[in-house]
């Protein structure tokens, strides 16, 4: 007997916009809502199991808009700056959706958010962010631009990310000799775009800018995120003029967006009350 597809209702499809941007789509809703993807390895849509995990993760939108998880352009040149990369999606956004849009900024994505935010603010009618804020927080800054050094140089990686996946310290100690033996596993399919990405955001601060930043903007923060610390989106929060900050307390960086709160909260910011069920 065939499995039945649980997402098949969401209507998923794939496609690329201006500049080679990729991009999957689902959900029932009329209104589009752009995701901007979290660090990823690899400058495609995602498949196996990063794409259920995706699907997952996205289908409390897709029950109310029309959700667009893009992620950056394959082939991105070593020197590209962040302010280059949100050129291109207020490019290309603008092109297919011809005008503002709700935008979701996960980690990565969230600073590729708001950039785009700060430089293209016609492009955003309202900006959530979920372990993200003006900067990287050292840690993360300096676990990524590890990664994609050995990683470049063919070298194992995985293991400089324990530090910043787990919230608990003794913890990220624990399982760090097991990212490294696995990494073999869970090398990236094309290391030259994470890295040029990881130097862009390795680069990103947009403290100064905050305060012109108008765009309506949720913050939510994982209270034991050690990639992006909850001081970082207090800041962003306070010194933005129409933005409000949500703390998890207990979650930390992934736990924040996959938190069963982040979907009804951020669908009430964007203005729809999720569904029981939600």
């Amino acid at each position: 007997m065939a499995k039945k597809d649980k997402y098949a209702h969401l209507r998923v499809e794939e496609g690329v916009l201006k500049h080679g941007l990729p991009y999957r789509a689902l959900g029932t809703g009329e209104e589009p809502l752009v995701v901007l993807r979290w660090f990823t390895d690899h400058h495609t849509n995602p498949e196996g199991w990063e794409k259920s995990v995706e699907l997952s993760q996205l289908a409390p939108f897709g029950e109310h808009f029309r959700v667009y998880a893009v992620n950056r352009a394959p082939g991105m040149a070593p020197g590209t700056t962040m302010a280059d990369i949100a050129a291109q999606h207020a490019e290309a956004l603008t092109e297919k959706f011809g005008g503002p849009v709700h935008v979701v900024g996960p980690s990565s994505g969230g600073s590729l958010a708001l950039q785009l935010a700060a430089d293209h603010p016609q492009v955003v009618k309202k900006l959530a962010l979920s372990m993200a804020g003006y900067t990287m927080g050292e840690a993360a800054r300096k676990a990524q631009v590890a990664y994609a050094e050995a990683a470049v140089a063919g070298k194992r990686a995985f293991h400089h990310t324990a530090g910043i996946s787990f919230k608990n310290p003794a913890t990220a100690a624990v399982l760090k000799p097991l990212m490294w033996l696995v990494d073999p596993f869970v090398r990236p399919k094309e290391a030259a775009d994470m890295a040029a990405f990881v130097a862009a955001e390795a680069g990103f601060d947009v403290r100064d800018r905050l305060p012109g930043i108008q765009v309506p903007t949720l913050v939510v923060s994982g209270g034991k995120d050690p990639a992006c610390p909850p001081e970082i989106c207090r800041v962003t929060a306070d010194e933005m003029p129409d933005a409000r900050l949500i703390t998890y307390p207990e979650a930390g960086h992934t736990g924040t967006f996959t938190d069963k709160r982040f979907a009804p909260d951020v669908l009430e910011f964007f203005g729809v009350r999720a569904r029981a069920s939600a």
